[in-house]
């Protein structure tokens, strides 16, 4: 284990990606894909390390690339997003190709295990997190965040699957009274991100990034069901010359939020120094409320789940997978990912043009 960003971390190299994974909160990042000809580390690394915030939540004094919630948002047992976003996880076991660790929760009971898998020629990260002893109803999600502050405004496209519903957050995401800003209508549903209300009058494309500068917002959409056709839903975001995306099944992770992050927060540790990161996060949860609201189904008159009844003598797994590909020069956002039989993914750019990933998408499904 090396120190990595300030944080003890677990390591795994593969000709394909190097990654990292925090002991404490177990955050994966930096995670460096290498493609031909050049090297991509898409996910966010805080512009701070732990030890210059001691006292913050690990959540947030650590906070990088991804991780597991459980629960998703607060709640009243423990930290904000649970333990397995903040406590200690032990390392379980290491080969060429795969990292394990677990950690016992003394917030829910539940007991977490969690393997990355790196396989021959793809560059992405297969994810698996096996809950197990856990009862109750439970929100729960993982935290991408990536890092296009190194972008011209508006140069990255961050698009997703299809959606059946979509809101910005109700209420005061960012907090007037601590000097914090946000530029979206609480509350505004929309259909297309490209036209999302604002605040103070018109809407705003939501699929160019950064932008908005001095604002943090957060959206949620509830994906379209998985289909023989679509067996998966789907998150993406186009950089310079790279699309990172995401692969799940909307059967686990119903929905999709956006955390927009673009220096509307000025508390510690942010001190309005957070730019041009953006959270794509999935997960079966009512925004980051917490785990209390989200157990008294605001959206089930929808149909929208906000939480998964977990037994104690079950073991749930929850399968996610991440990936990175060049792109050609004018790919655009993306459009559509589909299967292209059980071993690749066609990408669609909304220019057209199209690109083939070898990728098990298999996993997700």
């Amino acid at each position: 284990m090396q120190s990595i960003h300030g944080e003890p971390s677990f390591q795994l190299s593969t000709p394909e990606v190097d990654l990292c994974l925090t002991a404490r909160g177990g955050h994966m990042a930096p995670v460096v894909f290498h493609l031909p000809g050049r090297d991509v580390a898409p996910y966010s690394l805080s512009p701070w390390v732990p030890e210059d915030f001691p006292e913050c939540p690990v959540l947030l004094s650590v906070l990088r690339g991804d991780f597991l919630c459980l629960p998703f948002g607060g709640q009243s047992a423990g930290p904000p997003h649970g333990d397995p976003a903040n406590a200690v996880w032990s390392a379980v076991a290491k080969s060429e190709r795969s990292l394990s660790a677990a950690l016992q929760t003394a917030d829910s009971g539940a007991f977490v295990e969690k393997t990355l898998t790196v396989r021959p020629g793809h560059h992405a990260v297969y994810a698996e997190h096996r809950i197990s002893n856990l009862d109750g109803a439970f929100s729960y999600g993982t935290h991408p965040v990536l890092d296009l502050s190194g972008l011209p405004v508006g140069g990255g496209r961050v698009t997703t699957s299809p959606f059946r519903w979509a809101s910005v957050f109700p209420g005061a995401f960012s907090d007037p009274a601590a000097g914090e800003t946000q530029c979206l209508m609480p509350g505004a549903t929309f259909s297309d991100l490209r036209e999302v209300p604002l605040a103070n009058g018109g809407t705003t494309d939501l699929t160019r990034y950064p932008a908005r500068p001095g604002n943090d917002d957060l959206v949620m959409m509830a994906n379209v069901p998985a289909t023989a056709e679509q067996p998966f839903a789907w998150s993406a975001a186009v950089g310079d010359g790279w699309v990172w995306f995401a692969l799940k099944n909307p059967a686990d992770f119903p929905a999709t939020l956006l955390w927009i992050s673009n220096g509307g927060r000025t508390a510690e540790p942010w001190l309005g120094r957070h730019h041009g990161r953006i959270g794509i996060e999935e997960v079966c949860s009512y925004f980051s409320h917490g785990v209390d609201l989200s157990r008294t189904g605001p959206l089930e008159w929808l149909d929208i789940p906000t939480v998964r009844r977990f037994r104690p003598d079950e073991t749930v797994p929850l399968r996610v997978v991440h990936a990175v590909a060049a792109v050609p020069q004018g790919f655009g956002a993306v459009a559509a990912i589909k299967p292209d039989g059980p071993d690749a993914v066609i990408l669609t750019g909304d220019s057209g043009l199209t690109i083939t990933v070898p990728l098990d998408w298999g996993h997700v499904t």
